[in-house]
């Protein structure tokens, strides 16, 4: 046994080598590699390989039995590759077959595999360029140039799935084989700086206790729940050697401990202060330009990638697409189906009408917002489809130490693992932060009834793990929560629960507010309560006399720091000139929105006041005349939307005002 393992050892390809410049790497990747390896569970075929062992062929077997059928066999495939590089051609016969056997692009019919998201496109087309090169694999005349675009565009623009746990992993494994194994200098050269480009990303959002919770361009709510033992944290791990360490292989852990890439300017990038704006992408229109070189079906792809599935620029070609390949059976299309019986021709118009769905599902050209301090982190993407239906982004995420918390639309449920992965927020927020501060506001739009009542539920959850805390203290809205030297600040729109979550139901629009600190910020927790408690909060809604647009607004001044947001105001709208844009009447409306009662007040004119409410349609709904300045209306039997109220005295004052109903 020991000469055939040495045999294996001796044959190991020469271009990649077993050490890297940074010892403490190393040092990390052979006792990941050795622990690893000694686990009862786990999928080691990369780093028996890697190390000249023979290969477990019962998981060898049962990957090649299902390779086919798989919906996400890309995942092993990259594995494969990896395997047949590093064993010189022993399972060469075995494994070769079965790879030959699966179609590495888009085929008509194909109802199993994805090869349009970011990380799914490059785990397919490196492992085709790969086999290309190395077996001379027959590959369609336009991988080369898809190829080279892709990885051009990933070092030019960044990962659409920004930040994302679940998926970056998963680009970094199809980008390290090209990195470690191609021969092709560009190509290897680009995906090196590639790879290099998504772990420092990885890195940015790492506390200093091993834990990256980030906002996300797509992730799961499982991402959130735990800080270690993830696919991600094995990278991180081995590159920092913060966290626990694995004790079983990862996906990406795998390729990382047996890569050649060099980890040293990645290792050094981590900080453990930032106060940035990152930006990331592009914009969608910029995409039609930037893809324009590639062929009908490619430029589609890319378009998908970023995603621009359905909205109403791109929808005509996905409709075209989707019925031309046979696609709306697919398992990615499920939602489309309903649509099936339309034209091609008039998926744009559906689109447009659809755009509180159809729109939000494009992640290119984000702003974002990341502070770190130590162990605390909080990132938001800035002005970010507001209003809108949201798939598989979170907008917001605080760290605190080993714990996340964030907001989430739609129905709260007490375990959030039962969320709906794929529509994580029913409506996103708007957010703006200030270095370790964000204002969250939210108010959805509309969304057709036929999409279910997943869509239609409109309540804002905090995920928030008592346990987690050494101490949690209530102030009114405000919740403070410490774990150790670490705070967390949370101003809510309401102080109840929902389904045993603290969450609160949208009458129109609600704000929260978000909050990270620690000791050597603010000093005792007790102080750090104080700052915020005694921060200066205001939130009202009112009329734009410019556009007479409903404007929900609201504010937060902490110490020397604003932020406020006045949603659906007239576009020169900022603090300075707010007096002189938006008109606030002596005429006010409380609560607003209304469910049953809507109580109004005004000034005392001395005379007899007459109060008309008015819907959109222009149809008055309610009038009546008072010689008081209040008047209570019941609008319980009102539909919900908005209404126009009007007042008006004897003296021909009249004042007008928007208030909306929601049940």
């Amino acid at each position: 046994m020991k000469l055939f393992i040495c045999f294996f050892i001796f044959v190991i390809p020469a271009f990649i080598q077993k050490s890297s410049a940074n010892p403490d790497f190393e040092l990390r990747r052979n006792q990941y590699i050795a622990t690893t390896l000694a686990a009862p569970t786990g999928d080691k075929l990369i780093l028996q390989a890697y190390e000249g062992l023979p290969l477990d062929t019962t998981t060898l077997n049962n990957i090649l039995d299902r390779l086919f059928t798989k919906t996400t066999s890309d995942f092993d495939i990259v594995k494969l590759i990896r395997v047949l590089f590093f064993t010189n051609g022993n399972y060469d016969s075995q494994i070769l077959p079965v790879l030959y056997s699966v179609p590495y692009w888009l085929t008509k019919s194909d109802t199993t595999r994805n090869y349009w998201s970011e990380n799914h496109m490059i785990m397919w087309m490196s492992s085709d360029w790969l086999l290309h090169e190395r077996y001379g694999k027959m590959i369609d005349a336009n991988l080369d140039s898809r190829l080279r675009h892709y990885l051009k565009l990933k070092n030019q623009f960044g990962f659409y799935e920004f930040f994302s746990p679940v998926y970056a992993p998963y680009s970094l494994s199809g980008l390290l084989n090209l990195a470690d194994f191609a021969q092709d200098a560009e190509i290897k050269l680009l995906a090196t700086q590639a790879a290099e480009r998504l772990l420092k990303e990885l890195l940015m959002l790492t506390n200093d206790v091993g834990v990256c919770f980030p906002t996300a361009g797509r992730a799961y709510p499982g991402q959130y729940n735990t800080p270690y033992n993830l696919n991600h944290n094995n990278l991180i791990y081995l590159l920092t050697g913060l966290g626990d360490a694995p004790q079983t292989v990862s996906h990406a852990g795998g390729f990382l401990a047996t890569t050649a890439l060099p980890v040293d300017d990645i290792i050094a990038s981590r900080t453990i202060q930032l106060d940035t704006l990152y930006q990331i992408g592009h914009s969608l229109d910029s995409g039609f330009v930037i893809n324009d070189s590639l062929t009908d079906l490619d430029r589609i792809i890319f378009q998908w990638s970023s995603g621009g599935y359905f909205h109403p620029a791109v929808a005509g070609e996905t409709a075209l697409l989707l019925v031309d390949s046979n696609l709306l059976n697919h398992v990615d299309f499920t939602l489309l189906r309903p649509l099936s019986i339309l034209s091609p021709q008039g998926f744009p118009a559906i689109a447009q009408s659809l755009s509180s769905i159809s729109k939000s599902t494009v992640i290119s050209g984000q702003d974002i917002a990341i502070f770190k301090d130590h162990s605390v982190t909080l990132s938001s993407a800035q002005d970010f489809w507001k209003g809108k239906v949201g798939f598989q982004q979170h907008p917001i995420m605080a760290a605190v130490g080993t714990t996340a918390v964030y907001l989430g639309s739609g129905e709260p449920k007490t375990n959030w693992l039962n969320r709906n992965s794929n529509n994580a927020n029913t409506h996103l927020p708007y957010i703006a932060q200030k270095k370790n501060i964000a204002l969250v506001m939210y108010r959805p739009e509309i969304t057709e009834d036929w999409l279910g009542q997943s869509f239609n539920r409109k309540e804002v959850a905090l995920h928030w793990k008592e346990n987690d805390f050494d101490e949690v203290v209530t102030d009114s809205l405000w919740l403070f929560g410490r774990q150790n030297n670490s705070y967390v600040a949370v101003r809510r729109s309401c102080s109840g629960e929902i389904n045993g979550v603290r969450a609160c139901p949208t009458n129109g629009g609600q704000t929260w507010i978000l909050a990270v600190g620690n000791n050597l910020m603010y000093g005792s927790f007790e102080d750090f309560q104080n700052t915020f408690s005694q921060a200066h909060y205001e939130e009202e809604w009112f009329t734009d006399s410019v556009t007479t647009n409903l404007v929900y607004y609201a504010k937060i001044t902490v110490d020397s720091l604003t932020l406020e947001y006045a949603w659906n105001a007239d576009h020169f709208f900022n603090a300075e000139n707010r007096p002189a844009l938006i008109e606030k009447t002596p005429l006010k409306l409380f609560p607003n929105p209304a469910d049953e009662f809507l109580t109004m007040q005004w000034n005392d004119s001395g005379k007899q006041t007459l109060v008309e409410i008015y819907n959109l349609s222009g149809q008055r709904v309610f009038q009546s005349v008072t010689d008081r300045n209040e008047m209570q209306v019941p609008v319980k039997n009102f539909k919900e939307g908005i209404y126009a109220i009007r007042i008006s005295d004897d003296f021909g004052n009249s004042e007008f005002k928007r208030m909306m109903v929601v049940h």
